[in-house]
C-alpha cells in the first residue's frame, strides 16, 4: 500500500525553531536521522537537509538557512540517545565533514537487516517487507541544494526517517531473538567512527582512476593533465567533475593520445556535444601531458608475500564461514581487519583481541580459528 496521509513535516529554518526542536529531541531515547546532499549537482557537495523523526513529529532542518548548527552536536554525541539511520556510512561521513558532528550510539537498520541474512536491504525494500508501505522514489536524485524545496520533496525527505524507529524496534527484536544483536551493534559502532574525508581536490587523485597504474609513464602524465583540466572546468561551472567528463573517458583519451578533434569522436563517453564544447581543451591537455614531467607513481603499500598468503587463507576461511551462516562475507569480518591481522600476525589471543577491538563477539566466536589459520600458513 502507499504511505498513509501524515501531518506535514516541520521545516526548521531559524534559530528559534531549531532550539525548540533540539530541546524536544534531547528528551528522547531514540532519534531517527537522515541527510540529503547535492553531490550530483555541485563541485563541492554539502549536506542540504537533515531529517529527524521521533514519535509524532518529523523535522527537516535546513542547513542552508541556519548556518550555525553547533547546538545539534550534543544530540549526536550523547551516548544515552540512540541514533537510528539506514545505510549510515555516507551520512556519518558527511555530518563529520560539514559540521564536525560525531555520532555516538548508532543503530543502522541496513546493517541489522543484513546481519539477519536478508537479501533485499534498501530502505524501500524493508518498508515493503515489514510494513507493506511503498515509498515514491522519484526524488532520489533531486537537487537538494535548490530553494525553495517543494512540498512533495519535503514529504519525500520525511519518509526517509518517519518509519525508522518502528523498523528499528522490529529488527532489534529479531536480532535479539536469534542472538545476533551484539554482532550488529559492533559493526554499527565501527561505522560511527569513519576516517575523515576532505571535500576537496587533490592533484594526484588521478591515480585513483581504475587502471591508471597500468598506463605507461607518458600516458600517466597525459591523464594527469586531463584530470587537472576537468577539475578547472568543474570548479568554474560549480558542477561535479564526472558531469564534465567521466573517468573512463579521461583514461581513453590518455591511452589514444589524440591530436585532432576527429580522433576524439567515438571514444567512450565522448558525445558530439562534449567534443564540441571541450575538444580544444582535451587536445591542449594531451599536448601538455606529452611535455609535462612524469608523475611519480604512488608506492604500493600492499602486503608482502608472507602476509598475502596469510590474508588469502583468512579470506577463504571467511568465505566458508559466511556460507555456513548464509551471510555476506563482510559481516563475518571486515576486509580491512583481515588485512591488519595478516600484516601484524598476532602471536596469541591477547594480541588478536587487541587488533579485533571492538568486535568482541567475533573475537569470542572466531578468535581461536583465526589464530590457527595465520600460524598454519
Amino acid at each position: 500500500m502507499n504511505p498513509p496521509l501524515l501531518p506535514a513535516p516541520l521545516l526548521i529554518e531559524n534559530r528559534e525553531s531549531l532550539k525548540e526542536m533540539t530541546d524536544r529531541l534531547t528528551r528522547e531515547p531514540l532519534l531517527a536521522v537522515d541527510t540529503e546532499s547535492n553531490s550530483l549537482y555541485a563541485y563541492q557537495e554539502q549536506v542540504c537537509l537533515i531529517q529527524f523523526s521521533i514519535p509524532g513529529f518529523d523535522y527537516l532542518v535546513d542547513p542552508l538557512a541556519i548556518r550555525d548548527l553547533s547546538s545539534l552536536a550534543p544530540l549526536f554525541s550523547n551516548p544515552k540517545i540512540e541514533k537510528v539511520l539506514h545505510g549510515a556510512e555516507y551520512d556519518v561521513m558527511c555530518l563529520a565533514r560539514d559540521f564536525k558532528f560525531q555520532i555516538v550510539n548508532l543503530f543502522d537498520t541496513r546493517v541489522a537487516s543484513r546481519t539477519l541474512g536478508w537479501e533485499r536491504t534498501s530502505l524501500s525494500d524493508l518498508l515493503v517487507q515489514v510494513f507493506s508501505v511503498n515509498v515514491d522514489k522519484r526524488f532520489q536524485r533531486a537537487n537538494w541544494g535548490k530553494r525553495p524545496l517543494s512540498s512533495e520533496m519535503l514529504d519525500y525527505a520525511r519518509l526517509d526517517t518517519h518509519y525508522l524507529l518502528k523498523l528499528r524496534d522490529h529488527l532489534h527484536q529479531l536480532l535479539r531473538d536469534n542472538g545476533s544483536l551484539e554482532e550488529a551493534q559492533e559493526l554499527c559502532e565501527r561505522m560511527a567512527d569513519p576516517p575523515l574525508r576532505e571535500n576537496g581536490f587533490g592533484p594526484d587523485g588521478f591515480w585513483r582512476i581504475a587502471h591508471s597504474r597500468e598506463l605507461s609513464r607518458r600516458k600517466a602524465a597525459i591523464l594527469r593533465e586531463l584530470y587537472l583540466m576537468r577539475d578547472r572546468y568543474a570548479r568554474r561551472q560549480n558542477r561535479p567533475p564526472f558531469k564534465i567528463l567521466g573517468d573512463r573517458s579521461l583514461l581513453a583519451i590518455a591511452k589514444k593520445e589524440p591530436r585532432t578533434t576527429e580522433e576524439l569522436h567515438g571514444l567512450p563517453g565522448l558525445t558530439n556535444n562534449s567534443v564540441r564544447r571541450y575538444g580544444v581543451e582535451f587536445l591542449a591537455a594531451v599536448e601538455q601531458g606529452l611535455k609535462a614531467p612524469i608523475p611519480q607513481k604512488p608506492r604500493n603499500r600492499g602486503l608482502d608475500e608472507a602476509a598475502r598468503t596469510r590474508y588469502e587463507s583468512l579470506r577463504e576461511w571467511r568465505k566458508n564461514a559466511a556460507k555456513k551462516r548464509k551471510l555476506e562475507s563482510d559481516l563475518i569480518m571486515p576486509r580491512d581487519l583481515l588485512v591488519e591481522i595478516a600484516s601484524r600476525t598476532p602471536l596469541n589471543l591477547a594480541d588478536l583481541r587487541q587488533i579485533m577491538d571492538p568486535l568482541e563477539s567475533r573475537f569470542q566466536r572466531y578468535g581461536e580459528e583465526i589464530l590457527k589459520i595465520i600460524h598454519k600458513t
